[in-house]
């Protein structure tokens, strides 16, 4: 159930019989032979997915993160930090004025950490506010997945390469993950050093693992709705 299919006295009738929200947060970059969306259409995919178990409402993603380091690749559209911190705040303060006081934050990038930072601040202004922050990628339940089938997830690889999510003809096999020479790196430097833009590794794996990761992430975001 998502917020664009509701009109306001849909969602008043909703904010009577649960306080709960899925904010989905993203960013539009390059992700090699992937969606420049994938960061908003894995954690999208996720909360459609739990909304139709669990009933929750999900509010219109957040497309666009931080993500300086990849401005040298087109099509990438970054916020500044600030930009990023503000727009993420508004957000919950607008739900939590409607009534919202159960938020749950399904994150696809690793650029929008500092708004998670954030909310730290905001929560302690907003009493009886319940918030979490989910970044898939990063859960003990995908890392099994990964440990298990021994194989290493990271940007632009397998991890990220489901069947939604493929726009362009793959290549076989593995990358070679290349020598970073830095932690930052002017975004000129980033895309001599990524090349195509993966970060190395398979470039895909078989459905079944595809499945069996996206299940992982589901049963972690159903648990985390129950704000126990």
């Amino acid at each position: 159930m998502r917020l664009e299919d509701l009109n306001w006295m849909d969602v008043e009738k909703y904010l009577q019989q649960d306080d709960r929200l899925i904010l989905v947060i993203g960013a539009t970059e390059q992700h090699a032979y992937l969606s420049l969306l994938t960061d908003v259409k894995i954690p999208l995919a996720l909360a459609d997915s739990a909304s139709q178990a669990s009933g929750v409402l999900v509010a219109p993603a957040l497309n666009f993160g931080s993500s300086p380091y990849f401005l040298a690749y087109p099509g990438t559209l970054s916020l500044r930090v600030s930009t990023l911190i503000a727009a993420m705040e508004d957000v919950v303060r607008s739900a939590y004025g409607h009534g919202f006081r159960r938020i749950l934050i399904i994150n696809g990038h690793g650029g929008n950490a500092p708004a998670r930072h954030h909310l730290h601040e905001v929560i302690n202004n907003l009493p009886d506010l319940k918030l979490n922050w989910y970044d898939w990628w990063l859960s003990h339940s995908i890392e099994a997945v990964a440990v298990k089938h021994q194989i290493k997830p990271t940007h632009a690889n397998w991890l990220e390469a489901f069947p939604f999510t493929v726009v362009g003809e793959m290549p076989e096999g593995s990358k070679t993950p290349p020598k970073v020479p830095a932690a930052i790196m002017e975004a000129k430097t980033v895309r001599e050093v990524y090349g195509d833009g993966s970060f190395g590794g398979p470039y895909r794996v078989s459905n079944d693992v595809m499945h069996e990761l996206f299940a992982a992430a589901l049963e972690d975001i159903l648990y985390l709705l129950k704000f126990e």
